[in-house]
């Protein structure tokens, strides 16, 4: 299991921590969920977030796999709205489009532009740890990021809109 944690400082993203939690296969299942349990609550009491992201399951051929899996990414949600954490999940597509601008593209690319992003260069071990970092910043994207997005509007014409999208974002008004 992956985690990242990102802090938010006006338009700055920095990283707080990355690593990944290795489960032992000669534990069992329940030994394992408890221990990611522990984990998600441990980061929560350390760092104190506001809120918590998530990569939404996503579908594959199997079906234990699947099943191991939702029951992980369950245990982690629970331990996040135990403590009052709003929770939301991103699918994996949608992670990687709002990292790199590709819904396709490879671990590998969305490390790249984590690294970009956030000025880190030690890659760890486990691109778990990165998927989770993603999942994060993804989020600050989506929510907060540099282009807040006006609601959709049927009504109003493009000059409307326009001003609308200035006065959310301010700055990305440049003045010649």
């Amino acid at each position: 299991m992956g985690y990242g944690i990102i802090a938010i400082k006006g338009n700055r993203i920095s990283l707080i921590e990355m690593n990944f939690l290795k489960l032992s296969p000669k534990n069992d299942n329940y030994t394992r969920l408890r221990l990611i349990h522990e984990k998600v609550q441990e980061l929560i009491n350390t760092h104190s977030p506001d809120e918590f992201a998530i990569e939404a399951p996503f579908f594959g051929k199997n079906v234990q796999s699947m099943l191991k899996l939702g029951r992980a990414q369950g245990v982690a949600i629970a331990a996040a709205m135990n403590l009052n954490i709003p929770v939301t999940e991103y699918s994996p597509k949608k992670i990687k489009q709002s990292i790199t601008g590709n819904g396709n593209a490879a671990k590998e690319q969305v490390w790249k532009m984590l690294q970009n992003l956030l000025g880190v260069s030690n890659k760890p071990k486990y691109y778990d740890a990165t998927d989770a970092l993603a999942a994060a910043v993804c989020h600050h994207f989506q929510t907060n990021g540099a282009i807040k997005k006006p609601a959709p509007s049927r009504s109003g014409n493009k000059q409307n809109r326009w001003i609308q999208f200035i006065s959310n974002n301010p700055e990305r008004v440049i003045i010649k």
